[in-house]
């Protein structure tokens, strides 16, 4: 293995306070040594021991890799006038997504996986070095069980989301279509899978059959998740924190017990900021859920029809500026958040032993990320120890 040694950095954000200052445990004119897949050693510049290759950073920030805890990749057309419609005042409904159902049965193996290497070369390049991502557009047992399948090719954190809506094929007998997605679609799907997830919400699953289809889901050995209260108030929040999920997505609408529930638990608050801005709709009050101490994190919900981004650093630029949260509040949010809610120890931060995935942005700060949205910042990526981008900086 080939030790890396990053030199010269301006600001290094390690999220683990013990090696720095703050929540963020920043370093000023740090180091880090990449050994193989793993960080090996972080602190002063000048106390940096040699490695094998040295890199110079420039003075340039380092963080970690994003960590985007909420995607859905794996589908087939686009919905850009469905966008155009609501753009023009049409409200979003959550029965757009049987668009990208029809497209998505209809294509092949080879363009499900054109699209989804698509999408997370895209985010790779901006940054997300851990993606989860979601089935859903499929609906019937062969295509829940070929996406998943798709899915775990590209990353290891996969969700079952037979439950994302109930198809045109099961509108007269709903429960014979929950029954499907805890039976023989969850057998199907399971081998290939970590997580279940259901979109509890008016126009999907009510109630009993989120619960119906999370333990069944449970049972077979996968863990929880849950798309809770984003079209408005529900049960999903408390469903979510009942069943021990790691993280209810989300969160638009909460009560007082919601934001109550998910501070005393350690279910993650997962807030989706890019579905906000494609759909002109309330942003979450990730203010009223850090003050109450719930932990938040921040993902793009990237999909073909609310949210048709890629883009960490866009999502925290959103959450600073239409959700009150302080830049230091957003990047830890979209780093060691997004770990959180995947129940990751290994990524989210920069201590030695965490994964080596490095993002060196073309700016002396973390800071930037907000203060200059849509700048592509991204200057270099390692992934797993593994150079992913060219470091190209200039701040």
């Amino acid at each position: 293995m080939t030790a890396v040694l990053i030199d010269q950095v301006g600001e290094l954000v390690t999220n683990s306070p013990e090696h720095g200052t703050g929540k963020l445990g920043v370093l000023r004119g740090a180091a880090l040594v990449l050994d193989g897949p793993s960080v090996a050693w972080v602190g002063a510049a000048d106390d940096a021991p040699s490695a094998d290759e040295r890199v110079d950073a420039a003075g340039a920030a380092v963080i970690p890799g994003f960590v985007d805890s909420h995607a859905h990749l794996v589908f087939a057309g686009d919905r850009a006038a469905e966008f155009a419609a609501r753009m023009a005042g049409q409200p979003y409904a959550a029965g757009g997504i049987r668009t990208t159902v029809a497209a998505t049965r209809a294509a092949s193996d080879e363009q499900l996986r054109a699209n989804l290497r698509r999408l997370v070369g895209e985010a790779l390049a901006q940054g997300t070095t851990t993606i989860e991502c979601k089935s859903g557009y499929g609906l019937t047992v062969a295509d829940e069980s070929r996406s998943v399948a798709l899915a775990r090719e590209a990353t290891p954190e996969v969700t079952f989301l037979g439950a994302h809506v109930v198809p045109p094929e099961f509108t007269a007998d709903p429960a014979a279509y929950v029954e499907l997605v805890r039976t023989d679609m969850l057998a199907a799907a399971a081998p290939h899978a970590r997580w279940i997830d259901v979109f509890c919400e008016r126009g999907a699953f009510d109630a009993a059959a989120s619960r119906a289809i999370l333990a069944a889901g449970i049972a077979a050995g996968l863990l929880p998740r849950v798309h809770a209260n984003q079209l408005g108030p529900g049960p999903g929040v408390q469903i979510a924190v009942e069943l021990g999920a790691a993280s209810a997505d989300h969160c638009t609408h909460l009560s007082e017990a919601d934001v109550g529930a998910l501070a005393s638990s350690d279910t993650v608050a997962t807030l989706l900021p890019g579905v906000e801005f494609s759909t002109r709709s309330a942003y979450p009050d990730a203010r009223r859920l850090l003050a109450a101490g719930a932990t938040v994190a921040l993902a793009t919900d990237c999909n073909p029809g609310s949210s048709y981004t890629t883009s960490m650093p866009l999502c925290i630029a959103l959450a600073v500026r239409e959700m009150r949260m302080t830049p230091d509040e957003a990047l830890w949010a979209a780093t060691a958040g997004g770990a959180r809610a995947l129940r990751r120890a290994d990524v989210g931060h920069l201590a030695p032993g965490a994964r080596a995935d490095i993002v060196v942005l073309a700016a002396p700060s973390a800071v930037h990320l907000a203060y200059r949205p849509g700048v592509p910042l991204v200057a270099g990526v390692w992934q797993a120890g593994q150079r992913r981008q060219t470091l190209r900086v200039s701040n």
